[in-house]
């Protein structure tokens, strides 16, 4: 058995080497992983954590989900890459279980979720000068204020965070912001007859978890049709079960004219991503005009299989939902002066905190930690709570007395 000395000064000893060898571009929780089974991981020193972030929701399915790590074992062993300069006998099976599981024509295949991203921008652009008809280099993509789709020089463009733009311009043009979960501002910018898409979260994750009003979603999808302009739906972090439905758009029952997929879409276990959409805006694209080395590969097209089959057969959607209440409703019932402001859907939740303290939040992530759950604050006074989906009963109420217990110590 280590002494307790030698286990901090494990941990320290990997810290040390990130802050010696890594770039400095993020600052994470002092908690060193090396294992993880399902809700749980496990440190260096072999404590165990509830995970509360799930990779940003790439573990859905939860860690090492056996049968997406069976799948990644035996293609691993077969066929991993062949680029797309030849065809592999997992691409098209892939398709087309992926746009008849959404219920689109055709899917581009990436690998990041940035990338799906720039590619549904691309495929804007494209349409909206090959179907629409926008005059040539005048086309604009609209964003909303509060956004986070990654951390590119496109991405950042469309940013209101300054600590993702500031002292990284020139910015990319064509982009323009409105207010999040505002109709009105929304009608006013598609007037312009030059806007070819509406890229927006139908949940803002990183903002920690903005919930909109109710028919906002649905307000969306009928302006869009009204102005002829694309509906894209960056559903990263809300797809794919997270916030008890399928797809957050099917909240309101919309279907968006392009869905952007990512995370869990592997159950994280290697970046895959994909942008759906039918003929008329797909096939805008020809050979030579977009891609990626590693976009559709094998091994790729054998998780996603898996993963996107896993949540059906367990369910995963109506799990979240139930959980997802029961987390708000025991959360409310803790009644903690530090908590402001309970938010979320399904298992995608943030309470928004209430101290004079501004490390406040830091500060209830580490005495999380040290309690055995992991979180991480997110611009600056939010903390999100999103559990893998395969979370029970008896884990939400125990991770919530760890919560309680942790608020106890502000």
């Amino acid at each position: 058995m280590h002494s307790l000395n030698s286990l901090t000064e494990q941990t320290q000893y990997y810290i040390d080497l990130e802050q010696k060898f890594g770039a400095h571009n993020y600052h994470p929780i002092p908690v060193v992983l090396n294992r993880g089974k399902g809700v749980f991981v496990w440190d260096v020193e072999d404590k165990k954590y509830y995970d509360f972030l799930s990779g940003y929701s790439a573990v859905n399915q939860g860690h090492c989900h056996p049968r997406i790590i069976a799948a990644l074992t035996e293609q691993a062993q077969k066929l991993t890459l062949t680029s797309r300069a030849f065809h592999s006998s997992l691409l098209g099976e892939y398709e087309q279980m992926i746009t008849s599981y959404f219920g689109y024509d055709k899917v581009l295949p990436m690998n990041t979720g940035v990338e799906a991203g720039e590619t549904a921008i691309k495929l804007a652009r494209r349409w909206g000068y090959k179907v629409k008809g926008i005059e040539a280099n005048q086309a604009k993509i609209i964003f909303a204020t509060g956004n986070f789709w990654g951390r590119t020089l496109a991405a950042i463009s469309s940013s209101t965070d300054p600590s993702s733009y500031e002292n990284f311009g020139p910015f990319m043009p064509g982009f323009e912001l409105i207010a999040y979960n505002d109709l009105n501002a929304l009608a006013s910018a598609l007037q312009d007859k030059n806007v070819a898409g509406f890229m927006f979260e139908p949940i803002q994750g990183e903002a920690g978890v903005v919930v909109p009003d109710e028919g906002y979603l649905k307000g969306v999808r009928d302006l869009c049709t009204q102005y002829n302009v694309l509906m894209i739906a960056d559903e990263i972090q809300t797809g794919l079960a997270r916030t008890g439905k399928m797809l957050a758009c099917d909240h309101e029952n919309v279907r968006p004219d392009m869905l952007i997929l990512g995370k869990a879409l592997s159950g994280g276990v290697l970046p895959i991503s994909a942008v759906l959409a039918d003929d008329e805006i797909m096939l805008t694209i020809q050979p030579g005009e977009h891609g990626s080395t590693y976009g559709g590969n094998p091994l790729a097209c054998a998780v996603a299989m898996t993963a996107l089959q896993v949540i059906k057969d367990e369910k995963m959607e109506d799990n979240a939902e139930a959980m997802g209440i029961l987390f708000r409703e025991e959360i409310k019932k803790l009644n903690s002066p530090f908590i402001e402001l309970i938010r979320g859907k399904g298992l995608l939740n943030a309470i928004v905190m209430k101290h004079k303290n501004p490390d406040a939040s830091w500060a209830l992530c580490l005495s999380l930690k040290e309690n055995g759950l992991l979180a991480k604050p997110t611009h600056g006074d939010k903390i999100r709570f999103a559990p893998p989906l395969i979370i029970n009963r008896d884990q939400i109420l125990e991770a919530v007395r760890i919560i309680e217990k942790s608020l106890a110590t502000l």
